[in-house]
């Protein structure tokens, strides 16, 4: 079983990488902008995406000017925000997608896009988790092994090693 998850997982982060190449770069670039000026990059993970607010934090190798998105109202012009939730249709996540287009303040999202999800519109970039069901099917047909935060870490990671790309090669 072991076997079969560690090859439909290395299959979807091979998806990931194919499908959303761009949107890792613009996503990066988007983010990057906080850095390079006086902001902060910071972060929201809703429900087990909290796991990509830890690795960013207190992680071995921290992001660059990251903080855990407490309250909106704290943010200026010069922050971006990196918000993680499952599938684009969490409403926690539209929610506070909303609050910060009200306010101006320019975001990357990364979650499955889905049918009804608003998510993907409401984001300046949106990474698609490309996670619909789970990769391993059981005895009566049905999916499990739904790795979300895995597959948000793997996108996170995508978009740390490029903003540190860019930091580096602004000497920023």
């Amino acid at each position: 079983m072991l076997k079969m998850f560690t090859t439909q997982l290395m299959g979807l982060f091979k998806r990931i990488e194919g499908k959303e190449e761009f949107a890792f770069e613009d996503g990066a670039r988007l983010l990057t902008q906080a850095p390079a000026g006086e902001g902060c990059i910071y972060i929201f993970g809703a429900r087990e995406m909290k796991a990509i607010e830890s690795e960013a934090l207190q992680g071995a190798e921290p992001l660059t000017s990251a903080k855990v998105l407490m309250n909106v109202a704290e943010l200026t012009d010069a922050d971006r925000v990196l918000l993680f939730t499952r599938t684009s249709a969490d409403q926690e996540a539209i929610t506070l997608a909303v609050q910060l287009q009200e306010k101006g303040i320019p975001m990357v999202a990364v979650s499955t896009a889905v049918e009804d999800g608003q998510l993907t519109d409401l984001a300046d970039v949106h990474i698609n988790l490309q996670l619909k069901k789970g990769l391993l099917p059981d005895d009566e047909g049905n999916r499990f092994g739904y790795p979300a935060s895995m597959a948000g870490l793997y996108a996170y990671y995508g978009l740390k090693f490029t903003i540190d790309e860019i930091l580096t090669e602004y000497d920023l």
